[in-house]
């Protein structure tokens, strides 16, 4: 065809077609059922919790973790249409309490009335404050409300941790290659949702460039299949690498940047900050702005890196982390990139030590496992009347009344005696901590 506007070609495929094929490819392929699911065996393969839990109509509260395009909405959808529940969905972006507790209202009459549990999917729930996320909790602890929240971000960061104990967590994978071309081979040959009718073909050569520029996201492929779908229909040909090139070839760099697997990209940005390379942290730094990175989220792993990697070899670098994580909040995008930048760099160029991460972890272990025992009496509060009564505070030994400030005395639980939580290493302003320590090593915990 000479001459031809693809826009009004695709507006006249799309009007001479049926109402329902208007809307974009990813979403009329959208699975009905587990038949047509693709993905995610860890959760919804046959015998797993998730899919029983589905099958005999007893879904609990949950949340479904992962990247862009890998089923989340999709499975809430599944949810709806193969449970008995009324189903009612809010978007985090647009919803607000009052819609919540709407929804709420309306839950309590399906109950009286109907017998029916209602189910509530809430998409992107990251993005809910503290305030809204706290509104849920009662609702779903007495079971008024059936919570599924879809995030991209990791719940444990993200989600209040009073909500978090009420959920179960489904954690979603990015989609394999073979996974993605299956999908678009579903895609092609169905002829009532999908782009059967058009009779196109496509080989695994075409069907792996969209793979590529696609990142695990099925929604993107299938958007990108159906845009060639329509090109190579117009054109009375198959789909080549030429036209993908002309859909993607603007796009592969860009989609490059936004595409980059959040979670991945995230895990070198840390490990090169750990690592002590600076080049490779701001690369990473940069790929994430570029990607529209959320720069707060960016400022709280520097502040963590910083604590856990860096330590005290170089006690600075919390300080520089949290007045990044300060500035990011004052000044906002773009000049955030700058204090942010400043910190990467510090804290790839510090002395490393993760003593301190190691110590609360082995601490804390010990907290919950073990018998501490109870805190010697002479550590105890004596600021209140009756206390030397009960021997608390008494023989306590002032170390600002003894020469270099120190004395011997038991500070650790008798059933903990020796137990050596800290072990500073040779790095940075952490060796002068280690010789301090070392000068009373043997006084220390007796």
């Amino acid at each position: 065809m000479e001459d031809l506007d693809l826009f009004s070609y695709a507006a006249q495929k799309a009007e001479n077609g049926s109402k329902k094929n208007n809307r974009p490819l990813a979403v009329r392929m959208r699975p009905k059922n587990f038949a047509e699911f693709i993905g995610q065996e860890e959760s919804v393969g046959k015998g797993h919790f998730l899919r029983v839990m589905i099958e005999n109509d007893n879904i609990p509260s949950l949340i479904l973790f992962g990247p862009p395009g890998t089923g989340k909405t999709t499975l809430a959808q599944m949810i709806a249409s193969m449970t008995k529940s009324d189903f009612k969905q809010l978007n985090a972006v647009s919803s607000g309490i009052a819609d919540i507790r709407k929804i709420v209202e309306e839950a309590d009459q399906q109950r009286k009335f109907y017998q029916k549990r209602t189910i509530i999917f809430i998409d992107e729930i990251h993005r809910f404050n503290k305030g809204q996320q706290d509104v849920l909790l009662p609702y779903v602890e007495d079971g008024r409300l059936i919570l599924i929240g879809a995030t991209t971000e990791n719940p444990y960061f993200e989600v209040n941790h009073a909500l978090l104990s009420r959920v179960r967590v489904i954690r979603l994978h990015s989609l394999t290659d073979a996974q993605m071309i299956k999908i678009m081979r579903q895609a092609l040959a169905d002829k009532e949702r999908g782009l059967g009718s058009l009779q196109v073909t496509c080989t695994d050569k075409e069907l792996q460039i969209i793979v590529a520029v696609s990142s695990g996201d099925a929604r993107v492929a299938l958007n990108l299949l159906e845009q060639a779908a329509i090109i190579a229909d117009a054109e009375k040909t198959n789909i080549t690498e030429k036209i993908l090139q002309e859909i993607v070839g603007e796009k592969i760099q860009s989609y490059d940047k936004n595409g980059d697997n959040h979670y991945d990209t995230v895990s070198a940005f840390i490990k090169s900050m750990r690592g002590s390379d600076p080049d490779a942290a701001i690369h990473y730094l940069a790929r994430m702005l570029e990607a529209g990175e959320d720069a707060n989220f960016i400022a709280r792993r520097i502040a963590i890196c910083a604590a856990e990697d860096v330590g005290n070899a170089e006690p600075m670098a919390l300080v520089v982390a949290m007045a990044a994580v300060q500035a990011v909040q004052f000044v906002g995008m773009p000049e955030a990139r700058l204090p942010l930048a400043q910190a990467v760099t510090y804290i790839a160029s510090a002395p490393k030590s993760n003593a301190s991460y190691m110590a609360i972890d082995k601490a804390l272990a010990d907290v919950r496992s073990a018998q501490c025992g109870s805190i010697p009496a002479h550590l105890k509060d004596a600021h209140y009347k009756g206390a030397q009564k009960l021997g608390h505070g008494i023989g306590y030994r002032y170390p600002h009344d003894y020469e270099g400030h120190f004395v011997k005395q038991q500070y650790m639980p008798s059933a903990l005696a020796g137990r050596k939580y800290y072990n500073p290493s040779d790095n940075g302003k952490e060796k002068n901590i280690k010789e301090y320590l070392r000068e009373h090593q043997n006084s220390l915990h007796k």
